[in-house]
């Protein structure tokens, strides 16, 4: 039977104590109830002193909002982005605010010269382009010396680091730092070379990244470029190099005084063979015929440059002597510059020179190698001074010379006629030496490429200046040093070649490149100097004035002169010009004529004109120009003269601008002056009359007139001397010029008082009233010309052929009548024409004539005119009367 279930227990209710509450989700719990309340509440207190914002009020921030201060503090954080961030910020802090620099820099150059070894290389670059482009521009005008001494102590630690490239940053610190102060590497040079030979040691570590090799090797060279190799440079390194004293509270990290050139030598003398070897390791690269790739072509420039360097300052010290006078230091004077040498041909350039790939070479190698082979070639050079090269070597640079005077090293001719032009001036001043020392066959070899390079390069160009250098020490000798016999008739023909291009070469140059015209006119001066000693060069010397036409100007065919670049040189290159001319033996008609035509040329300066003047007197005296050919000069200035403003007006003269009459002036009474000089006056009158009397028979202005009516003068000194044919000439000449003068400037004059003491009137009609004083005769031909000019029916035709400002019949009679009231103003005049009654009388009748005439038609006014003139000539004729009466 199954078994029947027990009955459920019935549950019994027992109480909750604590009874659970559902509660939804998300709903926030009230507090208990038994929960105290711990809040407590206050109103805030602002205190603005406190802000951070309002502590950097007026304070120079970055565009992050940080101060100076703050940027240096972060410069030694451990964080190198944080560092490199600082470095960054400084630079917008002194490119916003440049006072902060100059306020700061020498706190700001301290804190910074810890980073210079600073383990990370963008943190190390970054404080190099600072220091580049901000701080040390920015205090470029201060006291540099002290900048850099703070920064030398931590670039020499830097070189001295493990890492390589901390060591290769600093030499680009060091760089930077020599090129803002170069006197830091004579302060410093014995570290600082040793420091490079440290470097170059390991150069086989460099071979296969050159850029590190390159950074080290350019500063480098650098510092050699500060070595004196000249005697221009002598003493540049033997000054002090700590200058004036350290201002402020700041220590020098450096010694007081430089240790000189002294300790350079023997640093030098052990560097050298490191460079040697370095460059050889290059070798292997161009024997196997690939390319040259660009950084090793500038490694192998830079050791080049380096030794080049090394020996023009080893053989400088010797030409002073400064190596002879030291003994004490381990024997090192010119046995150890023979003994660099030696090493340097033998080991060296014999091994190596010149430099070529076994293949084919592309055009840009072909630039490259031929600018190793002459630096190579300059070494060789400096070399073969002081020791006897091997004939070999000898001979192989003598072709490399050639070759490149002769432009067929370079095939590129057109990438690498620059390159060319710019490493050929280096060996340039070998040439005069060498063409003294070799064989007579590549005497002339020489001297013909150098005849080729100089005609071929760019007139402005520098390797045409250093042609022109080169050229006068070939053709001038210095120091009794002659390079070349001008008694070879082969060699005088280059020296003529050479002389015949030079004033070629100054017309091309015109007023572009005065500096350049400059140095060709000191050659040529140098020339007419070595002329005075030397028949070859005199003839030549003196040849060379037709070449000269150009230079000073020309007439073209349309009648117009073409000025050459001799009027617009500057004063220092026509004072040379005129400087040449002296040494011209025989200075013929053409020259004198185109230095005529920038005589008259407006645009002249007074100064030169008087200039060319006293210089072309002094030729004359010399007997470097014919007398004939110095008067025709002298007369033609004073004919061909243009004064501005032409009409005589009342002008300020010495205002330029306004009027050149004052110059005129001055010009007349040189030329009166130098022809007075000339010897026996009658003489020199008989020579110069007919000239004179051509060129005012022209009818040329007045002021030309007058100014050779004074030239008369001046050589009539005496009672008379003036010919028949003169007389002749003069009688038709004066009455025009007088005419004209009283008609210009007594018309101006009698607004006020007629007066013959008036400047004007008078400088115009004494010269006329001297030849008058010397010869009434001549005067008597005048008054009958001026009466017949009234009397005769042509006088309108008259007035408009003879006359240049009478221009109708009342103005002449007008003009007429106030010249004889001139005369009657003279004393000496005034006697005279009392004697000429019948003349005056003539005069006046021919104005009745005319007033009673009916041929010419005048108007009211030109009738009132000659009424007025009539009634002033007949109150001088009655004046007249009255003195022979009493007298």
């Amino acid at each position: 039977m199954a078994r029947s279930k027990a009955p459920a227990k019935k549950q019994q209710k027992r109480g909750i104590d604590f009874k659970k509450i559902k509660r939804k989700i998300g709903r926030k719990l009230p507090p208990p109830k038994n929960t105290t309340n711990t809040e407590i509440k206050s109103k805030a207190i602002v205190l603005p002193e406190q802000s951070v914002a309002s502590e950097k009020a007026g304070l120079a921030v970055n565009k992050k909002g940080l101060t100076l201060k703050e940027l240096l503090q972060q410069t030694s954080h451990y964080n190198p982005k944080v560092r490199k961030d600082a470095l960054l910020g400084m630079k917008d802090l002194f490119l916003r605010y440049p006072e902060e620099l100059r306020l700061h820099k020498y706190a700001v150059v301290e804190k910074l010269r810890e980073r210079i070894g600073d383990d990370d290389r963008l943190v190390r670059d970054t404080l190099y382009q600072l220091f580049k482009s901000v701080i040390l521009p920015g205090c470029k005008e201060d006291n540099q010396e002290l900048l850099i001494s703070l920064m030398m102590a931590y670039i020499f630690n830097a070189m001295t680091h493990l890492a390589i490239d901390v060591r290769l940053m600093a030499f680009k610190f060091l760089e930077l730092a020599i090129q803002y102060h170069p006197p830091s590497f004579f302060l410093n040079a014995e570290k600082i070379l040793q420091s490079f030979e440290d470097i170059l040691r390991r150069n086989q570590f460099f071979l296969e990244d050159k850029g590190k090799l390159k950074t080290a090797l350019a500063g480098l060279e650098l510092c050699l470029s500060l070595l004196p190799c000249n005697k221009r440079e002598a003493g540049s390194c033997e000054k002090d190099g700590a200058g004036q004293g350290i201002l402020h509270a700041f220590e020098p990290d450096v010694p007081a005084k430089s240790a000189g050139c002294s300790i350079i030598i023997p640093k030098l003398k052990d560097l050298v063979p490191f460079l040697v070897n370095c460059f050889q390791d290059f070798i292997p690269e161009v024997q196997t015929g690939s390319l040259l790739n660009t950084q090793s072509f500038d490694c192998m420039l830079s050791i080049l440059n380096s030794i080049n360097l090394a020996v023009k300052f080893f053989f400088y010290m010797i030409d002073e002597g400064k190596l002879e006078s030291q003994p004490s230091q381990g024997g090192h004077g010119v046995t150890m510059c023979d003994t660099i040498s030696v090493t340097l041909v033998k080991k060296f350039l014999q091994v190596l020179f010149p430099l070529n790939m076994r293949n084919q070479l592309s055009e840009k190698d072909d630039v490259k190698y031929f600018v190793l082979n002459t630096v190579m070639t300059e070494i060789f050079l400096h070399l073969s001074k002081w020791i006897c090269p091997p004939p070999v070597l000898f001979e192989k640079v003598l072709e490399f010379l050639e070759d490149s005077l002769l432009g067929k090293v370079c095939n590129d001719m057109l990438s690498g006629k620059a390159v060319w032009e710019k490493h050929l001036i280096s060996l340039l001043p070998f040439v005069p030496k060498l063409v003294s020392q070799v064989a007579v066959d590549w005497k002339s070899r020489l001297l013909q490429a150098f005849s080729e390079a100089f005609k071929d390069c760019n007139p402005v160009s520098p390797l045409k200046l250093a042609c022109i250098s080169v050229l006068e020490e070939l053709l001038v000798p210095r120091q009794d040093m002659l390079y070349l016999d001008p008694s070879i008739p082969e060699i005088l023909d280059f020296q003529i070649t050479w002389i015949r291009e030079l004033p070629v070469l100054l017309i091309l140059l015109d007023d572009k490149n005065p500096y350049y015209s400059q140095v060709v006119l000191h050659l040529l001066l140098h020339l007419g100097q070595r002329a005075l000693v030397n028949s070859s060069f005199a003839w030549e010397y003196d040849n060379m004035q037709l070449s000269l036409q150009e230079f000073f100007g020309i007439s073209q065919d349309d009648g117009n002169v073409l000025y050459g670049p001799f009027l617009r040189l500057p004063r220092d290159s026509q004072e040379l010009s005129l400087s040449c001319l002296c040494y011209i033996s025989n200075m013929g008609p053409p020259l004198l004529k185109s230095i005529a035509y920038c005589c008259l040329c407006p645009d002249l300066e007074q100064y030169v004109l008087f200039r060319i003047i006293e210089v072309l007197n002094s030729a004359y005296k010399s007997g470097h120009i014919q007398i004939v050919d110095h008067i025709s000069f002298l007369i033609t200035l004073l004919s061909r003269f243009r004064v501005f403003p032409e009409n005589i007006v009342p002008v300020r003269e010495s205002d330029v601008n306004i009027s050149n009459r004052g110059t005129f002036k001055s010009l007349s009474r040189i030329v009166c002056s130098f022809l007075s000089q000339m010897g026996d006056n009658t003489l020199v009158l008989q020579m110069l009359e007919k000239i004179i009397l051509d060129q005012m028979s022209q009818n040329p202005p007045l002021d030309n007139v007058c100014a050779m009516l004074r030239t008369l003068i001046t050589l009539d000194s005496k009672t008379t001397i003036i010919s028949q044919r003169a007389f002749i000439s003069l009688g038709n000449i004066l009455p025009r010029y007088l005419i004209d003068v009283v008609q210009c400037i007594v018309e101006d004059d009698k607004k006020t008082t007629v007066s013959i003491s008036s400047s004007s009137c008078r400088y115009y009609l004494i010269p006329c009233f001297v030849l008058f004083d010397k010869s009434h005769k001549l005067l008597n031909l005048v008054l009958n010309t001026l009466g017949s000019w009234i009397t005769e029916s042509s006088l309108l035709h008259v007035t408009g052929d003879l006359t240049h400002y009478a221009t109708d019949t009342s103005s002449m009679v007008d003009a007429v009548v106030f010249l004889l009231q001139l005369m009657h103003m003279d004393d000496k005049i005034c006697q005279i024409i009392s004697s000429f009654k019948a003349e005056i009388d003539y005069i006046m009748e021919g104005i009745r004539l005319l007033q009673s005439s009916e041929e010419i038609s005048m108007t009211i006014e030109e009738k009132h005119k000659v009424q007025c003139a009539l009634g002033r000539l007949q109150n001088v004729i009655n004046t007249l009367h009255t003195e022979m009466q009493s007298v």
